[in-house]
């Protein structure tokens, strides 16, 4: 039988405040009675959306990314804003980066990227869409390109280690299997 493993906060300090994170240092104790120091990424969540169109064809986007210095095939993610719920979240976020609509969503629950030191949680959605998008809504500084890949081209991306993004990854295998 496993130990039980807790941390109780005694203390936190917030570092920086920004618009999408909070960063503090806390003072923790541990079930053993002992003292550590961490640090903490506070973040308001997302939605990741895995989308397939009617021919079978899924959506990601490939746009730049300031934390890996590079332009990154992903599916379709967004910032949930304040009160809003995962799935009209996740809605929002398909029209606006894609032009579609989802005609189905479903849940597939959520994950959490880099809980070592980050609070964010990612709700993740598969969505089936039309074959004709809409006018996309992005915000003035996304700079975002849709690719539309069939399964076999996206698992040959995979396998060529050409998807890196964490996400994206675990939605496809997800997807994987839940098939």
């Amino acid at each position: 039988m496993t130990k039980p493993m807790f941390e109780k906060t005694i203390s936190s300090k917030t570092i920086f405040d920004g618009q999408i994170i909070r960063v503090e240092t806390l003072e923790v104790e541990l079930e053993t009675g002992q003292r550590a120091y961490r640090e903490l990424v506070r973040h308001k969540g997302a939605v990741a959306v895995l989308a397939r169109r009617a021919d079978g064809k899924f959506l990601f986007v490939r746009q730049f990314r300031v934390g890996s210095q590079q332009i990154m095939l992903e599916v379709v993610a967004g910032l949930l804003e304040a009160g809003e719920e995962p799935e009209a979240c996740a809605r929002r976020e398909l029209k606006e980066e894609t032009g579609f609509d989802a005609v189905s969503i479903r849940s597939a629950g959520h994950i959490f990227p880099t809980p070592g030191y980050v609070t964010e949680k990612i709700n993740v959605f598969f969505a089936e869409t039309g074959d004709v998008p809409g006018a996309r809504e992005l915000d003035h500084d996304e700079r975002i390109e849709v690719v539309a890949l069939t399964a076999g081209e996206f698992r040959e991306l995979i396998r060529r280690g050409e998807v890196t993004d964490a996400k994206t990854l675990a939605m496809w295998a997800l997807f994987e299997a839940m098939k």
